[in-house]
Order: C-alpha cells, then structure tokens, then sequence
C-alpha cells in the first residue's frame, strides 16, 4: 500500500469544501407540501401518540433500530493516548462510516467532555431512548469496564466496548485458525498478552471462551508479568488473570517456550530474539496500531515456521475491529437485543474463523492486489473488504442472541440472510432471486462446463454444489482438473467428461453428422468436430447427459452461440436469438437488448428481440414496459434508421397486444416520467424498463457506459430464444458472475 502522508490524511478529511466524513440524509420524500406535512406538522402527531401507548412503537416508526451511539471522551484515541473529546470525533465519525458501509447502520458520534465514568453513566443512560445500541469507544481502562458495566445494568439495548471486545473476537477467530494450521489445541497451549487495558483483559477471557485454560495465560504490563500477590498497578480486572508464579517477572522471562503471543500494547517491545525463544510453530498477533509490537519481516527472519498477524492493512493477516463490530450490531438491533452476551461474541468469532475456510471471491482477490488468497499461513482471518463478513457474522449473531433468550424479535435466520443481502444493492436482490429459483430444483439439473479445466470454473462448480444449486459436469482432462484441484487446495471430486475417452463419443459424432450432413459435414469431419467442448456440451444437452451448458470464459462469444445454434437451433415459435443484459442503476432495474447477437436488426428482427427481452421479464417478476430506443421522438426526425425502429413498434403491437410497448423515442423520453407525460401524454410507455436498442452497437456501448461510468450493475449477457438452455459467459468473469450465469441456465431448464 502507497504510504499515507499527513497531508493526504487532511485533505481527505476536508475535501470538497464539506468537512468530516459524515451526514444526515432523508429517507422520506420532502419535495411537496404534503411531505413536509406528513414529515413534521401535523402528520408527526400520530406516531408520538402511538410511542407514547407503547414504547416499541419506536422501532416501527422512527430510526431507532438502526441508530448507533458511537460514543467517547477521548482518553485512549488510538495508539495516540489522551487527546480530548473534540480530538476523538475523527475517529468517531471514522466509525460512524464503516457502521454505514459495511452494515447499512446509521451513527449519531458522541463526544462526551468529561472524565468523570459517573457523569458518562448519566449522559448516555439519558440519551439512550434515541439509539438502538451503544457503541463506547477509545476510552481509557480501567473506567472502560466500570462504564461498560453500569450501562448494561440499566439500559435495555446492546451496549459495547469495542476496543474491549472488537479485537478479542477478531483475535480468537484468527487464533482458532493458527492453531489447527500448526496442529495444536486451545486447551494445551500458553499465551503471552503483552498490554493489560481493556482490550488484552477482553482477548485473555474470550480465548479462555474457546478453550484456553487460564492459568496458561500470562499478562505482562509497564511494570512487569502480573502475578499473585503483586501490589503495583493493579485492579481487581488484572487480579483474575494474575498468575501464581515466581519465576516470570518480564516479557523476556513470559515469552520463553510460549506457543502464542498477543501484543495490545506498544511498539517493538517484541524483539527477534525473543521470538527465537518461543515454542515451535510460535504465533504472534503484534496487534498495536499503527507500528505493531514487531514488524513480520523481523519475525519471520527469526523464525521461519511463524504466522504473524498485525493490525495494519499492508500485511497479511490484519486483525481489524471492522470485522467485528459492524456486523454485531446488526445482527443485534435486527433482533432488538437487550445486550451482546458473550455467547453472541463467541458466535460472531466462530463465524470468522470458519468463513476463513472458504473459497474468496474475486472481486476481494482484486481489492488486494490480485493475487490468489486461500486458508494458511498468509491467510487465517477474512479481509475486511468481504462483502461475505455481512451474510455470516450477523445471522450467527442474531440466531445466539434469540438462543440465550437476549432476542425481543424472533426471525428467520433464512430470510434474514437474504434481507442483508439485499442491503448489499439490487444487484444481490437480482442474483439471490436467481440462485433461490435455481435451488428449488433440488440441485438435481445437470449443468455442464466448457471449459472445466479453468481455476475458476472450478471454483464456481463447487460454490454451484455446495448450495445445492445444481450438479456440475467439468468437461477436460482429468488430470490436469485434479492437478488445479490440489493447487486451489479444495476438497472436491467433480463429475467429469474427456473429450478423448468419453465413451459416448461415437454416438454424438453420429447425432452432429445428422445435423449437419445438408450442411456440408462428413461423418469424419464430426467426429473430430464434437471433441470441441462448445460442440460436446451442446450436444450433451440435446443427447440428455445435461440438463444446461456454459462456455465463454475463455472463448469468443461467437465460439459458443454458433455450436449451439447449429445443435439446437432458435426455440419453437423464435425466429432468432437474442441477447439481453439486465442493469440494475440504484433501485431501478433495467434489460437491454439486444447487445450481444444481432448486429444490424431489421425491423422484423427487432420485433422478435422485443418480445423475447419482454417475456423474460414476466419470469424475473417484473413488468415489462418497453420502449423502442431512436435518435427520434415519434416521428421528430424521419429517415431510414428512425423510420425501422417505428415499423418494429407496429408490427410488435400487431402481435403483441398483451404487451406495453411505445416508440420510436429518445432514451431520456423511455426513462423519465416527467418528459412524456408533460411533451407526449399519448405514449403508452413513460417509465420503460425494457429498452430495444437500434442495432448492437449502440446496446454495447451503452451498456458499456452506464456500468463504468455510471456505477450500473450490469448482469448478463443472457441468451434467449436458443433452442435448449445454452448460456455465455464473458471473457474474464469472475467467480460470482459464473455461479449467477449458471442459476440463469438452471432457470432456463426449469422453465422448458
């Protein structure tokens, strides 16, 4: 990672003349009198009465239950110690940011100017009817536990240390991880917890939680090893984690023969020949922001057989309290929790550690640098940038919060997994409906993969397995599928088929010689011609070894739709094929069509794409309004371009009367209400959601445009009107985008 300067960090934070990094935005219209009447006078009356009957009300009507407090008085900010309340509110509202982009959580930052825990008691416990929960921050131990201690007592929603907690469950997930990678056990190993404040306390019992013993636990703080009977700096916090031994007195003494080493404290007081010392396969969590307790580099030249992890962002294994808390919270206001217990905290750990195991999405992989990221040594806590952390952490979170009686809420962990999803955008709305249609077939749907030799098609027919969204056929070698097996570092034994020892060869040679003998092939000239994957796996599905194929990963498009075509030809009733992308732009879902197929359409071709991006509409739940895209609005403009797309519209009304369709319009026509209903109130279609493009070229470009320039979601490209369910991916997909065009295939064969 380039290297941060001071003047970057400031300019960032006052940067287009709107200081900070957060604001209050709407959720309601405010553009009529009506609004303002709803939003405040008189219409605000009815939900305060209501609140008033029965105080839960609170969360049907008002942001309660998204509603952080993130409060402190900046007496422990960072690494940066005691710097004043008004000092903390950059890194409060920091946090109210990653609550909002990772979480979908709203923050009020609070910033109290006092010293006083009492007085902190009293104004939070005062403001608290506003929040939801209660997240303090970067204040100083011991009045962190007092503080945290008396709020729980006498509020009824989640209250939160993070710095206590945030890093205890980050670190035991990447503990649980280390562990089983180096072959030891929670109940035999020795930790050394360098630092004795809030967040150490926090590690040292949470990993007793997961099974540490803690007289195998030893605290070392500015005066030394904490052990019984020692008098300097003490509190009754440090008194149940002091050992009973006589020989330890300093970290050099601690860390000798230790299998673990966690640093909540200061720079460099870890040094390589200390680490020399340790037990073998030793881990050291060197967790002190922003220099940590010893750089990897000196670690792993001590010692080859370390796994180290920090808390910074340009090493590997990052600890980093966002794994945590924004999660936590939701999973805890979406159930309205009366606390977080610590079974709730040890389920989020769990959660962690076990999402670690799983294969990592592309587009993580891209996020860091683009090299492959699997469980091990490098690798043994998710990254913060996972958009997975949401869809794991939280429901784990909120199914123990309604298991230990803490839920007032119940709900269903299922559907809420989705719920949070779609908090993700329309795009994941989209490719659960998909996945969810897919996965009602049981899993039984065949679908075979062109190029099965490819790392990610790999991945993806496992991800397509395990969901139970269908069963995956790999076509390739046999050998080289198992060799890139090993190197992805799977557990996985995929059904494949050989083009060269593929036992039913000479019957689908036989099958594609009599498709295409008037088409000038000889029967030699197809048995060579169905080795060819895009041949082989359209004519499994025709031959009903398949119930759908997939190619295009590494093929040109015209590589996959001609096979296909010549194997199964357009669908009854299709005169030809098409090519539809489904854009999702904020809230609004778009198809465009046709941008994939049909190069210069004739008025007639056009009519058929319309029909056919109409009707798969109707099976995404949508109704399609369509509108017939031109440089031209009804008749504006004559000549030959604008004068085919206007003959497309009435010879589709001729043949489809059941639809909605207008045109020929401009595009801001199609997609702005206001223009035709104040220029052309004749128009059947003023807030379209299928445009039919011209011609090919302007659908590409334009799809093209709106997903870079425009931050669109595009999905596609999706084949209709084929004969059989065959569908192409583009060069270079990623793993999520495979899975998706393959839950499409496995709607497609649903539906024939």
């Amino acid at each position: 990672m380039a290297k941060i300067t001071r003047e970057d960090a400031l300019e960032y934070h006052r940067l287009k003349g709107k200081p900070g990094k957060i604001a209050v935005v709407p959720t309601k219209p405010m553009d009529t009198q009506r609004d303002l009447s709803l939003a405040y006078s008189p219409g605000v009356a009815e939900p305060v009465l209501d609140i008033e009957k029965n105080p839960d009300d609170a969360y049907e009507y008002t942001s309660k239950g998204n509603l952080v407090a993130v409060v402190s008085n900046g007496t422990a900010i960072l690494g940066l110690g005691d710097r004043g309340a008004l000092a903390s509110k950059p890194v409060m509202e920091g946090k109210g940011v990653l609550f909002k982009k990772f979480a979908d959580i709203d923050v009020f930052d609070i910033e109290l100017d006092s010293h006083d825990p009492d007085e902190i008691i009293k104004v939070v416990a005062a403001i608290s009817p506003t929040f939801g929960g209660i997240n303090l921050e970067d204040i100083k131990a011991p009045e962190c536990f007092y503080i945290e201690e008396e709020l729980k007592k006498m509020l009824n929603i989640p209250v939160f240390h993070d710095d206590q907690h945030g890093t205890a469950i980050i670190s035991s997930a990447a503990l649980a991880n280390a562990l089983e990678i180096v072959g030891k056990r929670h109940d035999e190993i020795n930790i050394v917890i360098s630092g004795a404040g809030a967040s150490a306390i926090s590690c040292a019992e949470l990993a007793i939680s997961w099974g540490v013993k803690r007289e195998n636990i030893m605290l070392v703080d500015t005066k030394g090893v904490v052990y019984k009977g020692r008098k300097e700096g003490m509190n009754k916090y440090k008194d149940l984690l002091a050992v009973d031994d006589k020989g330890h007195r300093t970290l050099s003494d601690a860390v000798q023969g230790a299998d673990v080493f966690y640093g909540l404290s200061v720079a460099n007081v870890l040094t390589p020949e200390m680490v020399k010392t340790m037990a073998a396969d030793p881990i050291i969590f060197a967790m002190a922001n922003p220099d940590p307790e010893i750089k990897p580099e000196l670690a792993k030249a001590a010692r080859k057989d370390v796994i180290i992890a920090t808390g910074r962002s340009d090493y590997a294994n990052q600890v980093n309290n966002v794994l945590g808390f924004p999660y936590i919270f939701r999973g805890a206001l979406d159930v309205r929790a009366r606390q977080i217990n610590e079974e709730m905290k040890f389920a989020a750990s769990q959660a962690l550690a076990a999402l670690a195991k799983e294969d990592v999405p592309d587009s993580v992989i891209r996020a860091y640098g683009g090299e492959a990221i699997k469980f091990g040594r490098e690798y043994i806590i998710p990254k913060p940038l996972d958009p997975r952390v949401l869809l794991w952490e939280a429901p784990a979170v909120a199914a123990m919060a309604m298991k230990t009686g803490f839920a007032r809420k119940t709900i269903d962990i299922d559907e809420y997994k989705e719920q949070l999803a779609y908090r993700q955008g329309k795009g994941e709305r989209i490719r659960y409906f998909f996945q969810n249609k897919a996965r009602s077939s049981g899993g039984t749907k065949r679908i075979a993969f062109a190029e099965g030799e490819e790392q990610k098609i790999i991945r993806a027919a496992y991800q397509i397995q395990e969901e139970g969204i269908a069963t995956p056929v790999l076509i390739g070698r046999q050998d080289v599928i198992e060799a890139q097996i090993t190197t992805l570092g799977m557990e996985y034994k995929p059904e494949v088929v050989d083009p060269d020892k593929f036992g039913k060869i000479e019957a689908y040679a036989k099958s594609f010689y009599e498709l295409r003998q008037r088409k000038g092939m000889m029967l030699h000239d197809a048995i060579k011609k169905v080795r060819d994957p895009n041949i082989l796996g359209s004519l499994m599905v025709k031959m009903g070894d398949a119930d759908a194929f997939i190619s295009g990963l590494t093929y040109d498009y015209p590589d996959v739709i001609r096979p296909a075509l010549q194997v199964h030809g357009t669908a009854p009733g299709v005169a030809r094929a098409a090519g539809v992308y489904i854009m999702i732009f904020e809230e609004k879902v778009f198809l465009f069509t046709d941008a994939t197929v049909n190069i210069d359409p004739t008025a007639e071709d056009l009519a058929d794409i319309a029909a056919l991006a109409a009707d798969y509409a109707k099976k995404l739940e949508i109704d399609p309004h369509v509108a017939f895209l031109s440089f031209s609005n009804f008749g504006s403009t004559p000549h030959p371009l604008s004068n085919k797309v206007r003959k497309a519209v009435e010879l589709i009304k001729a043949r489809r009367p059941d639809l909605r369709v207008d045109g020929e319009m401009q595009a801001d026509t199609a997609v702005v209400p206001e223009i035709g209903e104040e220029r052309y109130p004749f128009s059947a279609v003023k807030d379209a959601n299928v445009l039919v493009f011209p011609s090919l070229e302007s659908a590409n470009i334009a799809y093209k445009l709106l997903a870079r320039l425009g931050n669109a979601k595009a999905i596609g490209p999706i084949l209709l009107g084929v004969g059989a369910p065959v569908h192409v991916l583009q060069t270079g997909d990623d793993v999520n985008a495979i899975v998706q065009i393959a839950s499409v295939a496995i709607m497609d064969a649903m539906g024939r």
